[in-house]
């Protein structure tokens, strides 16, 4: 008899957790009411999220975020838990999460104190520097040579403020270019309506690749901006911070990592030494 209390209650803890679960985490709840999760993606943010010819998401945060799919798809006992993917910038995509209309924000999201007053945000998923891209045959090497200068940069992101304050500090009387979609700057760059274009150095080298002719453009080796990436999540809400947390500590953990990595940045070597550590102290144990 007890032998069988026992099997009881070991079977019994799955859906037990998943109880728990529901019930401190009000959007896990409203997942498993819909039995479908809302994320909000960067149709353009290449090689981290972005859609070709098919318009379906891709890419490296693309990749993470399936596996939080997949572990929140467990924890709410639906496995085959839908996705409805919603194309946005990052002024938006930040706006839905925080309004409930999206459950998790999935691209390059440089996580901030101000952002913190509006969404939460995962464990980091990158780190990256901000800088620069112009044209080969144009005479810009460094910050000096900006004078003068138009600068494209995405609208509301961490790299246009950021872009503004080192101009300003170092006095660079440079007008800058707000645009609404990573294309639009190489479109600009290319036609010379800007000089440079500023934006997260991975995320530029993914665009310069796609370009028709990548030795027209060159990265500068000046940087802007330190940029550390997570994922938005709804504020006040442990539980979801929870399990996304622990997919991504799978993740990194088993190893997953590195596969993932390889796909999307294998042409650039192994992870740089803060990027490897940045994954070593993510790993947390169950």
């Amino acid at each position: 008899m007890n032998r069988m209390l026992v099997a009881l209650f070991v079977a019994a803890l799955p859906l037990g957790q998943v109880a728990i679960a529901q019930s401190t985490s009000p959007t896990l709840a409203r997942i498993k009411a819909a039995g479908a999760i809302n994320v909000a993606f960067s149709p353009d943010s290449v090689p981290f999220s972005f859609t070709e010819n098919d318009g379906k998401p891709m890419g490296y945060s693309v990749d993470l975020c399936k596996r939080i799919v997949a572990q929140v798809g467990r924890t709410v006992g639906q496995p085959n838990l839908k996705v409805n993917w919603i194309p946005a910038s990052t002024p938006q995509r930040l706006q839905m999460v925080a309004s409930g209309k999206a459950d998790l924000d999935c691209a390059n999201t440089s996580q901030t104190l101000a952002r913190h007053a509006n969404v939460d945000f995962s464990g980091l998923i990158f780190l990256d520097t901000g800088g620069f891209i112009g044209r080969a045959d144009a005479p810009v090497v460094r910050m000096a040579d900006m004078n003068g200068k138009k600068i494209a940069v995405l609208k509301g992101t961490t790299t246009e403020t950021r872009l503004r304050d080192v101009l300003q500090k170092r006095l660079v009387n440079a007008e800058v270019v707000t645009i609404d979609g990573a294309n639009d700057g190489i479109a600009k760059l290319e036609s010379g309506a800007v000089d440079l274009y500023a934006g997260d150095r991975i995320k530029l080298l993914g665009l310069v690749t796609q370009a028709q002719d990548p030795s027209k453009f060159i990265l500068l080796t000046e940087e802007i901006s330190y940029e550390a990436y997570a994922l938005a999540l709804p504020r006040n809400d442990s539980g979801m911070r929870l399990e996304v947390n622990r997919a991504l500590s799978q993740v990194y953990r088993g190893g997953e990592i590195e596969s993932i990595y390889g796909v999307w940045f294998g042409k650039l070597g192994r992870p740089s030494t803060l990027l490897g550590a940045m994954y070593l102290l993510y790993s947390i144990p169950d």
